[in-house]
């Protein structure tokens, strides 16, 4: 997914919602459950109790913005074993999260760990 935003955070409802909750009903579990604020900037992301459906939820500085995507013949690769309720990732593992991938079992290299180019040629 091309992102036309640039959010501050991302993060995971760990538990499923049910996907008859809208704006409002996602809000107040941001607010109540998650305890973030939704005019952080971030972005927060909801799976169905099938699995086959996200909801990503963020406000825009002018109004609530509401992303919906609905997989047909599989099943998003959700966090369900983690230890807190609330799950920060990066932009990274939300694109790998929309593809399917599994990213409990995958952590995303850290560019401050890589190795410059002139020092792997030495």
């Amino acid at each position: 997914m091309k992102m036309f935003i640039q959010p501050s955070a991302v993060y995971l409802h760990r538990d499923p919602v049910d996907f008859r909750k809208q704006i409002d009903g996602l809000a107040a579990i941001v607010e109540l459950t998650m305890k973030e604020l939704l005019s952080s900037g971030a972005l927060f992301v909801f799976c169905s109790n099938q699995r086959n459906k996200l909801k990503l939820l963020y406000w825009d500085k002018t109004g609530f913005c509401l992303w919906y995507k609905c997989l047909k013949k599989d099943k998003f690769k959700w966090p369900k074993k983690h230890d807190l309720a609330t799950i920060n990732i990066d932009e990274e593992q939300l694109h790998w999260l929309l593809r399917g991938i599994d990213i409990s079992a995958t952590n995303p290299i850290k560019t401050s760990s890589l190795t410059p180019l002139s020092k792997c040629l030495l």
